[in-house]
């Protein structure tokens, strides 16, 4: 058995999961794994495409599915896809794990994403609908994470030495 992922990364959509992700495994020499890549990989199709054909209920059970692998058997830094706390089991496989919720405002949301892009969940009036998913979900991030890092105005370096910082992993871990 492993010993778990070093750190796990959630947080809505346009947070800078996969970005921070990918540099917190630089700065710690460990391996990345994002699971919405890893669904993309195995489906062998975009999140979009298996939100239009096949539905959320079925692209939530692939998304559980995948973390659930990705926590049992990924050693690295990890970061999980926006929905993915929305599952009550997958938020009990993160107790207890060195997750960081990296948060931000609507208005950073939208100069990331521009809340016009193939976001199977922002399809209609974007602003109202990332407002009403935060509301819904931010409890849930809060719940898992053991830190909270604000992400806006903050680059991505910045953002990694600080979740490095909260979560007080040294670089050399």
């Amino acid at each position: 058995m492993t010993a778990g992922p070093l750190v796990v990364l959630v947080g809505p959509m346009g947070s800078g999961k996969s970005t921070v992700g990918a540099l917190l495994a630089e700065r710690l020499g460990a391996p990345y794994r994002d699971t919405d890549a890893d669904i993309v990989a195995a489906e062998g199709r975009e999140i979009s495409d298996i939100f239009v054909e096949d539905g959320e209920e079925h692209f939530r059970a692939l998304e559980r599915d995948a973390v659930a692998r990705a926590v049992a058997e990924h050693e690295g830094v990890l970061a999980l896809g926006g929905g993915a706390v929305l599952d009550a089991g997958t938020r009990e496989l993160l107790a207890g794990l060195p997750v960081a919720y990296l948060s931000m405002n609507v208005e950073e949301a939208v100069r990331r994403v521009g809340l016009n892009t193939a976001r199977p969940l922002l399809a209609v009036n974007p602003r109202r609908q990332w407002r009403e998913l935060m509301e819904a979900r931010r409890h849930l991030y809060t719940e898992v994470a053991r830190v909270v890092v604000a992400t806006d105005d903050r680059t991505p370096e910045e953002v990694a030495v600080a979740v490095l910082s909260a979560l007080e992993i040294e670089k050399d871990a």
